[in-house]
């Protein structure tokens, strides 16, 4: 099978800062990711042969189009839940490894608080081949925390005492983000004692969903050599979706995500890596809720199953350790745009890749890892892209 290593340059980044926009639409978002990324990448809007926006709530390509006055450049759109803005990556990334075009801009956006309705939209209801009605996302990881709890034998005080440690951790490393939503510390008698969302989750173990915009401009590595000295060079880029049979089939445990272990099998191997615990040098992991970042720091190898717990309270995933996790503060501090929040991950890996990430910098950046996933309930998509260094 061929692979995405060392066949994709990212050379510029950009995020608009989230929260709630209120005094900024979807279009000024977009525009101030997309200058920001153009600029950082030393290139303007005539160099770009192609777009790929990520948006969940989609106003079709014409929305990137009319922002940056692209003329009758090609775009697509991709949507896939709250792994969109990876996905987008993922495809633009895809059409350059392959040869069609020799630099992209990529996209994601999402205009979450002027939407009407708070949360994430669920669509569907029972009807079709629908067997069950759908739950809002915080029960249904609210209940991965129970099972957590039941499969591996912890009391309820040892899983909020892990909970605890993972929000107190990304509310601290997001201090240090100029784009967080969140950029302050929690204490540990505010984590506890904070009013309850879904049992055993309390508001500081849920992100929230705000605006936010992300982009970035891609290239050949051949092309990125005569632009900058500090870009990126994508390593690896898996997907893998469910087929929602996890959400009906009594064998499933809900305490691991089969989507993961299949996208980390295949960028492992895209990317050479045996020990992606000590082969790394930084993590993203989608942290929509607390519990997500810990089963998914198991998922992906940087922890045995059952036993992340045990690394969390030790500090292993903390800023100064082992491998540090969500060093941008994750969703819980940047916040959770949907189609914007894969992207999002990705700019703290290149940020850390290209040796930009100021006081979030950890040593010796080797292999940066982003993951993002959508769904619930059992089924997910899951992204996973690894940037690494220039060559």
């Amino acid at each position: 099978m061929e692979n995405f290593k060392d066949k994709v340059a990212v050379i510029g980044f950009g995020v608009a800062k989230t929260g709630e926009l209120w005094d900024k639409g979807i279009e000024d978002m977009l525009f101030d990711a997309c200058t920001e990324a153009l600029t950082d990448a030393k290139v303007e809007m005539k160099d770009i042969q192609a777009g790929f926006l990520g948006v969940y709530y989609s106003r079709g390509a014409q929305l990137l189009a009319s922002t940056m006055k692209t003329g009758m450049m090609p775009i697509s759109v991709v949507e896939n839940a709250c792994a969109t803005g990876a996905d987008a990556f993922r495809t633009a990334a895809a059409f350059v490894a392959g040869g069609l075009y020799d630099m992209v801009l990529v996209a994601g956006v999402e205009k979450m608080k002027d939407a009407g309705t708070t949360g994430i939209r669920v669509g569907g209801g029972m009807g079709g081949s629908d067997v069950h009605a759908g739950t809002a996302p915080p029960v249904n990881f609210g209940l991965m925390a129970v099972r957590y709890m039941h499969q591996y034998g912890l009391t309820y005080e040892q899983l909020k005492e892990t909970l605890g440690h993972i929000a107190i951790k990304n509310h601290r490393n997001g201090v240090l983000n100029p784009k967080a939503a969140f950029q302050k510390e929690i204490s540990w008698d505010q984590y506890i004692n904070a009013p309850w969302i879904s049992w055993p989750l309390g508001l500081y173990d849920c992100c929230a969903n705000i605006d936010g915009a992300a982009a970035c401009v891609i290239c050949k590595p051949e092309i990125a050599r005569h632009i900058k000295d500090n870009y990126a060079l994508l390593k690896a880029s898996a997907l893998a979706v469910g087929d929602r049979t996890n959400s009906i089939h009594q064998r499933y445990d809900y305490v691991h995500v089969d989507e993961n272990l299949v996208a980390a099998r295949i960028a492992y191997e895209q990317a050479g890596i045996k020990d992606p615990a000590k082969e790394l040098s930084t993590a993203e992991v989608h942290d929509a809720f607390t519990v997500n970042e810990l089963v998914i720091c198991e998922d992906l190898g940087f922890a045995p199953h059952g036993r992340g717990h045990e690394y969390v309270r030790a500090g292993f995933f903390d800023r100064e350790g082992e491998l540090p996790v969500n060093t941008d503060g994750g969703l819980k501090c940047f916040g959770h745009p949907v189609g914007a929040t894969g992207l999002k991950g990705l700019y703290e890996s290149y940020e850390q890749s290209a040796g930009k990430a100021g006081a979030r910098q950890v040593k010796n950046p080797r292999l940066a890892l982003s993951h993002s996933m959508g769904g619930a309930s059992g089924t997910f998509s899951t992204v996973i892209n690894i940037l690494g260094p220039r060559d």
